[in-house]
């Protein structure tokens, strides 16, 4: 029998379920001060992009407001135009660096909406290519990712300013 290893899952299972039982992430992450061990990607004047801990496909984005706001109505202006500005400038980083064949790219808005904290909105961005969905999801209930979390931060973050 072939083994599977997905170490990076730990975490994940290991977590609280609630988000209030351990505080927003989002907002720990940006005050630790070391962007490489929060995987975070770039820093916008109101709104960052990080890589998602847990993501659906290799190269999964978030992007996001310094600010703990759940909806896009409560964002400034100001706010609102660099977090699309940002969610652009994803893609741009993940077409140099990983050349997808398209994105899907989008909100959740509360919890009945997939929401995994619903206190701080985030714009999922992930990259997809022709074919990358078998039967490990389905069957398995398994992603399969080709590239460790730190070696993809380095190999997106090398192209964020290209």
């Amino acid at each position: 029998m072939e083994r599977l290893h997905a170490y990076w899952r730990m975490p994940y299972i290991l977590a609280p379920r609630d988000p209030e039982d351990c505080g927003n992430p989002f907002t720990k992450i940006t005050e630790t001060g070391d962007d490489k061990k929060e995987y975070i990607l770039y820093r916008g004047r109101k709104n960052f992009i990080v890589m998602n801990r847990y993501p659906y496909n290799a190269g999964h984005l978030l992007v996001l407001p310094y600010r703990e706001v759940g909806q896009l109505d409560e964002l400034s202006t100001e706010e609102r135009h660099e977090l699309m500005d940002l969610i652009v400038k994803a893609q741009q980083i993940l077409s140099r660096a990983l050349q997808p064949d398209g994105f899907n790219t989008g909100f959740n808005f509360g919890k009945a909406a997939g929401a995994g904290i619903p206190c701080h909105l985030h714009c999922h961005v992930v990259p997809r290519w022709h074919g990358d969905t078998n039967f490990m999801p389905v069957i398995g209930n398994t992603r399969v990712l080709p590239d460790s979390m730190d070696a993809m931060w380095e190999r997106l973050n090398d192209c964020v300013e290209a």
